[in-house]
């Protein structure tokens, strides 16, 4: 693979079938978006058989400085970006089938849109260079503010303009903070000397601040999570699915790759504050999920509670929570967009999300009924499915780091199986509430390939997860290295009779 740029490729493949759909009909925009995405998806499998697990750091590496450019043109990829750009490979051809026959106005541009989105979203994670970094983290906000405000439901136009704010207020913050470090660190903006460097402690407290809220918006954490259930409930099917699946990890993804590893102190001093924050998050989101009545924004509600997870992983300092966290935003990618699938397929043929309209519908759409119960199996986190491994996971680092925080998250898993089994009894079981749902035919050829490909990768990673850890593990030692000289004080104890494991009395020690 040296010398072909196939992350380059991977970029200009989506938006060449962008320009494409603009110019050709409603139908031939379908198949030339399927294509496009199709073709990303092969392009990313050949990415993943050609990485070296284990080796080098950065791989596939390109670089181009224009001159007097204020930015290069740097990409490379390592295992953590390899994962996250594969599930972002994975969903589109699957939003594609979503949209076909449930979008019919306006065709050709809501195929361009998300084709754009999907530029956006992969350029995210291969960006080396920070300015290149911040222009996609960016730029994403514009196709999915035209798709909620132009195809989305009655509300959209507040729905859009909600989003985009939220989401853009924060990260005028971290654009500041960019200009500062490059200032520091006289004019140099590839991130992987940026993330050798030592800023000086004061610094850093702002620069992770400035940071955070931008990343807390985008994940989103409590309180700033508010503009999540509004876009979900407008967005149409496929909107949602790329939202909660991919959207939803830029977040976690940039704490990952910047907050920890460039501000390691001012992220162990402030780890109580995500701490507080997850746990409300996870006891609160998760109560008025109970209540809800749509179908979409329980779902949405659940996704906040599940970024929580992602979120205390991520600051408990130690390997079990890191690799926790990556594999909580891997699976919660798939569970979620899956879930929202769900609800599209009984929406295109009922027109509601009321959860009160359904109900029996086992009897009359049972491979409906079985998917739609794995994919709410996984979010409870049953093992054997995707969602058990990165919980575990997540709650065990928590507990390495503090028993209280283990607890308060713990609330979390039971609370969760107590909202999506209420949701899941009373659309699939029970008589029916409505003539028109018990009528209802089942799944369609389109809707089971879409439904069984997300099925098979949630029970892939449940039975297997090695293979989603592997390409990630030395990066996270790595990123362990770098942050755990900082990492705060442990509450927890071994088991009497027990020594500490070396890692953990070395963080005990801090």
């Amino acid at each position: 693979m040296t010398g072909f740029p196939i992350l380059s490729i991977l970029l200009a493949v989506p938006v060449i079938g962008a320009i494409a759909c603009l110019f050709a009909s409603a139908n031939g925009a379908r198949w030339i978006a399927l294509a496009a995405t199709l073709l990303d998806l092969a392009l990313g499998i050949l990415l993943w058989s050609q990485y070296q697990v284990g080796g080098p750091q950065w791989q596939f590496q390109e670089l181009w400085r224009p001159d007097y450019a204020p930015f290069a043109w740097a990409l490379g990829i390592d295992g953590i970006a390899l994962m996250l750009t594969m599930l972002s490979l994975f969903l589109m051809p699957i939003c594609i089938l979503a949209s076909w026959t449930a979008i019919e106005k306006r065709v050709p541009e809501y195929m361009a849109a998300f084709l754009a989105m999907e530029t956006m979203m992969i350029g995210v994670f291969m960006a080396q260079d920070l300015f290149l970094f911040y222009i996609f983290f960016e730029a994403g906000l514009i196709p999915m503010f035209l798709i909620i405000g132009i195809w989305g439901g009655a509300e959209r136009i507040y729905a859009s303009y909600k989003f985009f704010l939220y989401t853009l207020l924060g990260s005028v913050l971290m654009l500041v903070a960019m200009l500062w470090m490059t200032g520091f660190t006289h004019g140099d903006t590839y991130i992987p000397k940026l993330l050798a460097t030592d800023f000086p402690k004061q610094a850093q407290t702002w620069l992770w601040l400035a940071f955070f809220a931008s990343f807390a918006v985008k994940m989103p954490m409590w309180p700033v999570h508010t503009w999540l259930p509004d876009a979900h409930v407008q967005a149409p099917t496929a909107g949602s699915v790329i939202l909660a699946g991919v959207l939803l990890k830029l977040g976690g993804y940039g704490f990952v790759r910047f907050s920890l590893p460039m501000f390691p102190d001012a992220s162990a001093q402030l780890a109580w504050l995500i701490y507080g924050l997850s746990l409300v998050a996870i006891v609160y989101t998760s109560l008025v999920a109970l209540v809800q009545r749509d179908m979409k924004k329980l779902i949405a509600y659940s996704s906040v509670a599940h970024m929580a997870f992602v979120t205390i992983g991520i600051f408990a300092f130690n390997r079990q929570g890191l690799d926790g966290a990556l594999i909580v935003m891997l699976s919660h990618g798939l569970v979620s967009g899956a879930l929202f699938l769900c609800v599209g397929v009984i929406y295109d043929r009922l027109h509601t999300r009321e959860i009160d309209r359904y109900g029996g519908l086992s009897n009359n759409m049972p491979a409906y009924a079985l998917l739609f119960m794995l994919f709410t199996m996984a979010s409870v986190g049953l093992p054997g499915t995707a969602g058990f491994v990165g919980e575990f996971l997540s709650l065990t680092g928590a507990y390495r780091a503090s028993t209280w925080l283990a607890f308060g998250a713990t609330t979390g898993i039971i609370l969760g199986a107590a909202y999506m089994l209420w949701l899941y009894w009373r659309v699939a079981f029970g008589t029916s509430r409505n003539a028109d749902a018990a009528a209802m035919p089942d799944l369609n050829g389109r809707e089971l390939v879409s439904l069984g490909a997300i099925a098979a990768a949630v029970l892939w990673m449940g039975i297997y997860p090695e293979s989603f850890l592997a390409p990630m593990r030395k990066d996270v030692g790595a990123l362990l290295a770098r942050v755990t000289p900082s990492a705060p004080p442990s509450d927890s104890r071994p088991t009497p009779g027990h020594a500490p494991a070396p890692h953990a009395a070395a963080e005990g020690a801090h």
